[in-house]
């Protein structure tokens, strides 16, 4: 199978990719700030839409996106900019609306049920997507475990289809966590008022982090 790395560069590329991970980022802070503001299954369902991003993102870097971008200021700072901004506005809406899952609880019936499985995987999809240190990342951080013989897109394509499955399991569990603790705040009701704003004060700190910083996390 020519068109796969090297049975040692996978094993090295899941080991760093693991590490990479773990550190704190926008895909992580955006994930606990999820499962805080609207909950577990609204959170796990971003969580896989962030991935599918994630992969979308590595399809761009094996057709030259990573490239481009990392070439060009102003396609970073575009990409970089809508990114963010759409996360400060989830942020601000869940700041908005921080009384609902409050009346929900004491009035199920007069508040329209969470939203749509596909509007919540889409919502992860479009941070995860939308994300230009990601893309940079890939663009810098996948080629060095292609092997050089053999066609590089395939490579490519199945190096990020494995970060986007580690993510997966890595958001997930701090997904299910975070989600514990609105759980556990929500023996009173009155607390998710002061939980709603803490995870959209959260979402519009990243977003705003995300347009000012050039750091590369994920």
């Amino acid at each position: 199978m020519d068109s796969v790395p090297s049975t040692n560069a996978l094993i090295a590329f899941v080991i760093a990719s693991i590490l990479f991970i773990q550190v704190p980022g926008p895909s992580l802070l955006f994930t606990i700030g999820r499962a805080l503001t609207v909950g577990r299954r609204e959170a796990l369902l971003s969580v896989l839409g962030n991935a599918l991003g994630l992969i979308a993102q590595v399809l761009g870097v094996a057709l030259g996106l990573g490239a481009l971008v990392a070439a060009s200021a102003a396609a970073y700072t575009l990409l970089k900019l809508v990114g963010a901004a759409y996360v400060v506005y989830l942020g601000i809406q869940a700041i908005r609306h921080r009384a609902d899952a409050r009346r929900a609880m004491e009035s199920p019936d007069e508040v329209p049920a969470s939203g749509s499985t596909l509007g919540s995987v889409w919502t992860g999809f479009l941070v995860g997507a939308t994300n230009p240190k990601t893309i940079v990342f890939f663009a810098a951080f996948l080629p060095q475990f292609v092997d050089p013989t053999a066609p590089a897109a395939p490579q490519l394509l199945l190096l990020g289809t494995v970060f986007g499955l580690l993510a997966v399991c890595s958001d997930s569990c701090w997904a299910l966590a975070a989600s514990r603790a609105r759980d556990w705040f929500a023996r009173k009701p009155q607390r998710l008022d002061r939980l709603g704003v803490t995870g959209g004060v959260m979402m519009v700190g990243l977003g705003a982090g995300l347009a000012a910083t050039g750091n590369t996390t994920h």
